[in-house]
């Protein structure tokens, strides 16, 4: 990756690393490294991990200073602003996929659109930009581009996670339970994708991809509401 290339990704987050290796590393994909060899930084799952908690606190000590509801509400409410489809949405709204580094064999199977790959390089970036420049800065990136659609999940209640959703509105209308099963398993174990199908009755409603079942599952849900219109 050029160096302009980088220069617009820190224009695109108005951001400016002072170590330019941690927001390369925040783009390299574990797959990259395969084709690698001489490629000198580590995948970004490290980064990823410090991010995600990163993330959690700064969004949960959001809630708490500024909203006096039951933890209940704030947990769901944390919860949906910080899910894989929330951080996918921002990474395409910062244009991650067009950065991030992948194998091409990756590539091919459409990894610049994953939305687990995407979420997870979010997670990354915020990881990078706090060992960068500290706790405040990273605050001021989250608070920028992922807080501010809190308002819009509170308003329109975003927080209700579809697999439930689906459920009360399948039992209500149609007196039948969503069944959930595998279609599908692929990828090594560090890097599995599942392909799960939601049911009623034998009836196969839609389906979802994910790094986990549950994640398959949530995104199969999310694609049978739309597909009975009961969003």
């Amino acid at each position: 990756m050029e160096n302009k290339d980088l220069i617009q990704l820190e224009n695109k987050i108005a951001f400016d690393f002072k170590n330019k290796e941690l927001l390369l590393q925040a783009l390299t994909h574990r797959s990259y490294l395969n084709e690698h060899g001489e490629w000198k930084l580590d995948h970004n799952e490290r980064l990823e991990f410090l991010g995600d908690a990163v993330l959690e606190l700064v969004v949960t000590d959001h809630l708490y200073r500024n909203y006096p509801n039951p933890e209940g509400e704030l947990t769901n409410w944390r919860s949906a602003i910080v899910n894989t489809k929330m951080l996918f949405e921002i990474a395409a709204s910062l244009s991650l996929n067009e950065f991030i580094l992948l194998s091409k064999g990756e590539e091919r199977d459409g990894g610049r659109a994953r939305q687990y790959i995407l979420a997870n390089a979010t997670e990354a970036l915020i990881g990078a930009i706090y060992l960068d420049q500290g706790y405040d800065s990273a605050r001021a990136f989250i608070e920028k581009f992922i807080i501010t659609r809190l308002p819009k999940v509170i308003a329109e209640k975003l927080y209700r996670d579809p697999k439930s959703l689906f459920q009360e509105e399948a039992q209500e209308k149609t007196s039948l339970t969503p069944t959930y099963e595998v279609i599908s398993e692929s990828g090594p174990d560090h890097d599995k994708v599942f392909e799960v199908g939601v049911y009623l009755d034998k009836d196969l409603i839609a389906t979802g991809r994910g790094a986990s079942k549950q994640e398959a599952q949530q995104e199969a849900a999310q694609a049978a509401l739309i597909e009975k219109r009961w969003t």
